[in-house]
């Protein structure tokens, strides 16, 4: 146990910090320790290692940090004696940097999820029989089978077979897309229903999700890491004090003024301010859901003119729901085709189907029918018999393979909810069509608020999905974005954020699936919605919205906003003071002990100012839906439920 607490630096960190602060009020009092200054219990454990750091730093990567200036005052005060001092200063550089320690989040393991989705094994065709091999060992060319259920291992096109495929991880699309003969398919992508074979087209390293890993692991090497601004300004501020000691030690000959000047120097103030106020910041975007999970992300996050958006899970819920019934039966009222149709629906595993019989459950009290006889057919939709009537429920296909003739008129009106992004299935029951159920993922009630609210506070909004284009447009159209990308695959998204920042605006981008994780990495700043998104997607943000509520991204950019503001006061203030303790110290009024505690008023000072962003309140009205555009699709003619 014990060595496993030595092993653990941070553990180990804290605890010599702990011990040192004692042994300083002890010296305070002047209280000795086996008599012996309790100072240096801080200099020894406090000290040492920022001495060592420095050097290092030093001679081996010939760079100058703020580690610097403070071993060579600490040096200095103790070669004239003030031990207090030397160990005051030590305990405060050292408590800045666990404070910033913090706030950096540790390394994580999204890149080796997405290598855990890659299949292990493929069902290649050989010699008109399955066998089974290494997913890597596959060629192109070769022929593979996909049962249902199984994750496809390479890039291929379907030579034989009819099935719907789950391609979220690539497109984040919220629904199934059925694929027949000569439709092409991405590996790590799921067959839901059915059995297929197809040929492998692009495989290895080349294919997509292989690709996608090889986009997030770019994109994170690429994002740069702000540096501290202590450690930025370091060679200034070593310069400036070695200058200003030595000149005043000549001027008066008092190398004591000299070593106090050494003293208040040190940046102190400047190691704080930063990880004092974003800790304040973290802590208060935790009381609205809010997970900062990298340490400089509120602070990067205050820079950015672009807020991107994945649409499915993001702007909307991510599930499909009824949004319109329509009748061209005059026998059957929009109520009883709703039901005819759950009740087909109800042995579907399809999310299309699960959607109608959800809808209809909670908005009809009626019972549903039990199904005599059901088929699911992959690609088409399902038959089933309902009392006296065969139903067929699905798309065009389906109806037109079984004879069943769609009215123009039918034709009309689907289309306008097809421009609308809408997915239809058509209804027949006993030959003839009976009428089409329109389902749409709808938007979270927020959206456009908040869409508003970030471009007053300067931030332009813009939309990136896998869906199609007419989807596309109409979400954005609804929510008030007008720039938006359809049909990004993840390396289309990341190539749209790499564009805006190429033209020297940063991006944020909000997103919840796995094919969002390369455009979260990519991105100045990434947001992951938490409840909903990917572990891959979590793992590739920055921030992840906890309670997946997007009504408190524009409190998250206005607090990133206040943060940077303290910050830069925090600094301004802080360096005021010790400006005036050196003038203080050249002209003799303050000696090291004095100018140490002179000088850490501006610590202080800091960390009260920091403190204040845990109240800060969010300046925008509680959200309601007064005046919100609505927030289903638009209707069209007929009757809608």
């Amino acid at each position: 146990m014990i060595i496993d607490f030595f092993e653990d630096e941070d553990k180990r960190r804290l605890a010599f910090l702990i011990i040192s602060g004692v042994a300083l009020l002890m010296s305070l009092f002047h209280i000795s320790i086996f008599k012996i200054d309790g100072a240096w219990v801080a200099i020894v454990f406090c000290g040492l290692p920022i001495l060592k750091g420095a050097v290092a730093g030093l001679l081996h990567d010939f760079d100058i940090k703020a580690d610097l200036l403070v071993s060579i005052a600490l040096v200095a005060a103790v070669l004239i004696g003030e031990i207090f001092a030397a160990g005051e200063v030590a305990f405060i550089m050292v408590l800045g940097a666990m404070l910033e320690d913090r706030t950096v989040a540790k390394a994580r393991a999204g890149i080796e999820k997405l290598v855990q989705l890659t299949p292990r094994i493929a069902r290649v065709i050989c010699q008109g029989e399955e066998c089974l091999i290494p997913a890597e060992d596959v060629r192109v060319g070769d022929t593979l089978r996909v049962l249902a259920g199984e994750t496809i291992a390479v890039d291929g096109r379907i030579i034989s077979g009819q099935t719907s495929i789950d391609q979220s991880l690539m497109t984040g699309e919220s629904l199934p897309v059925d694929k027949d003969i000569g439709d092409l398919v991405s590996s790590g992508t799921v067959n839901q229903f059915g059995t297929f074979d197809m040929e492998a087209t692009m495989v290895g390293e080349n294919s997509s999700l292989q690709r996608m890993i090889k986009l997030v692991e770019s994109a994170d090497a690429g994002k740069a890491k702000i540096v501290g601004i202590a450690d930025r300004w370091a060679t200034w501020i070593v310069v400036i004090a070695l200058v200003s000691a030595f000149g005043t030690w000549l001027v008066t000959g008092e190398i004591i003024r000299g070593v106090t000047i050494l003293v208040v120097f040190c940046p102190c103030a400047l190691v704080l301010a930063t990880p004092t106020a974003i800790m304040a910041g973290i802590g208060n975007a935790s009381r609205y859901g809010i997970l900062v999970r990298e340490g400089d992300a509120l602070e990067r996050l205050a820079m950015v003119s672009v807020i991107a958006f994945d649409k499915t899970g993001t702007l909307t819920y991510g599930k499909p729901d009824v949004v319109a019934v329509n009748s061209y039966d005059p026998e059957i009222s929009p109520e009883a085709l709703l039901a005819l149709t759950a009740a087909a629906e109800l042995r579907s595993e399809h999310p299309l189907g699960k959607a109608v019989v959800t809808h209809f459950r909670n908005h009809l009290a009626t019972k549903l029918t039990e199904p005599r006889a059901f088929t699911m057919i992959p690609g088409r939709g399902v038959k089933a018999s309902i009392g006296d009537f065969i139903v067929l429920a699905g798309n065009t296909t389906l109806l037109t393979e079984n004879a069943v003739t769609v009215p123009q008129k039918m034709h009309d009106n689907a289309a306008v909810y097809l421009n609308d992004g809408c997915t239809i299935i058509y209804v027949a029951r006993n030959g003839c069509a009976a009428g089409f159920v329109a389902l749409a993922d709808t938007l979270r009630r927020d959206t456009v608020k908040v869409i508003n609210d970030l471009k007053t506070l300067g931030a332009k909004s813009v939309l990136l999905t896998g869906d199609n284009p007419l989807a596309a447009a109409h979400i954005a159209e609804a929510v008030g974005i007008k720039d938006y990308r359809a049909q990004c695959l993840p390396a289309d998204k990341m190539a749209a954020i790499e564009q805006y920042q190429q033209e020297k605006k940063l991006v944020c981008m909000i997103g919840d699936g796995i094919n969002d994780a390369p455009a979260l990495k990519k991105a100045y700043v990434g947001v992951a919605m938490g409840g909903i998104g990917s572990d891959i997607a979590v793992d590739a943000a920055d921030i992840v919205l906890v309670s997946d509520d997007i009504k408190c991204i524009p409190h998250l950019l206005n607090l990133s906003q206040k943060t940077m503001k303290t910050i830069k006061l925090n600094l301004s203030l802080s360096m005021a003071l010790n400006f005036a303790a050196i003038i203080l110290a050249m002209a003799g009024i303050l000696n090291p002990v004095t100018g140490a505690l002179v000088h850490n008023i501006g610590s202080v000072f800091v960390i009260i100012n920091s403190a204040l962003l845990l109240n800060f309140k969010n300046k925008w009205h509680p959200i309601d839906a007064t005046g919100l555009k609505k927030e289903v699709l638009a209707e069209a003619p007929q009757s809608s439920i």
